[in-house]
């Protein structure tokens, strides 16, 4: 005789409490380990790194050590730069930074999106975009500068043409990945175009869009320090180039490293941004 197990709501619910923290416990143990071998491997490189400038088989003054690098970059904090406080750089950049990123995102993503539901669009715009994105954009940042001068709109348009192609050509193959049989479907039951954009289109594409956004930040960073690299009069990109131009290795790496720190800060917000909107797109679809 077998004994059948009577599950009460009580039991079932204790069931259900006790499955969602085992995996809880799981996915904590493993963000843990991910974690330590991160940690792991920036300890080992920089210590590698230390110990061979220590013993001079690395000529510190061309690569440096991460001991010097940590104190130009509190020095730096604490007593600001020989061209200004270190802020006011920062600031700079972050915020060319910042508008390349914007427009040339939401520029990317109506241009991918016009151009992936108009066919004759497409085909007309098409070979003039291809054109435009195989130029080198090192090659225009000393024309933006002609154009806009060495403040921030040059640096802005440097970003801006980095991130605006890699959006446009991810939103236009999300649009032209869309699921056929989703929007007949929603045609035959009355949906009009603005109705098709928002509940199949724009969702089914927004795992195109937001995969070309974890790029996009760190292009649009490039952009705006590239700029200042070759022209301008504040931002990291400038710090870097005054380092360089005195053969300040340390100041160099210390301005490679902020730039990095931001890069994953950024990315780590985009990657919370990337988890709100794909829970959006799952309830409207």
């Amino acid at each position: 005789m077998q004994t059948q197990i009577k599950l009460t709501p009580e039991t079932l619910q204790t069931e259900v409490l006790a499955r969602r923290n085992e995996m809880r416990a799981k996915r904590l143990k493993r963000k843990f380990r991910d974690l330590s071998l991160q940690i792991g491997v920036f300890i080992l490189t920089a210590g590698t790194w230390q110990v061979l400038a220590n013993k001079k088989i690395i000529d510190p003054f061309f690569f440096s050590s991460p001991l010097d690098i940590l104190l130009h970059i509190v020095k730096w904090i604490v007593h600001g730069t020989s061209q200004g406080p270190l802020y006011i750089h920062f600031v700079t950049t972050f915020e060319e930074t910042i508008l390349s990123f914007l427009l040339g995102g939401i520029a990317g993503i109506i241009f991918g999106y016009a151009l992936g539901v108009n066919e004759l669009l497409s085909v007309i715009l098409g070979p003039y975009i291809k054109m435009l994105n195989a130029i080198p954009r090192v090659v225009l940042v000393p024309i933006f500068i002609l154009w806009l001068g060495l403040g921030m709109p040059s640096k802005v348009a440097s970003g801006f043409v980095l991130v605006f192609f890699i959006v446009f050509f991810n939103a236009f193959q999300g649009v032209r990945e869309v699921d056929r049989s989703l929007l007949n479907n929603a045609r035959l039951l009355g949906a009009n175009k603005r109705q098709l954009a928002q509940h199949v289109i724009i969702p089914s594409a927004l795992t195109w869009i937001l995969s070309s956004l974890h790029s996009s930040f760190g292009f649009a960073l490039i952009g705006a320090v590239v700029g200042e690299f070759i022209g301008s009069t504040q931002g990291l990109g400038y710090l870097i180039a005054q380092a360089q131009g005195a053969f300040d290795t340390t100041g160099v790496f210390a301005g490679m490293v902020i730039l990095s720190v931001t890069a994953l800060i950024a990315d780590w917000g985009v990657s919370k941004l990337e988890k709100r909107f794909i829970a959006w797109r799952n309830i409207r679809q």
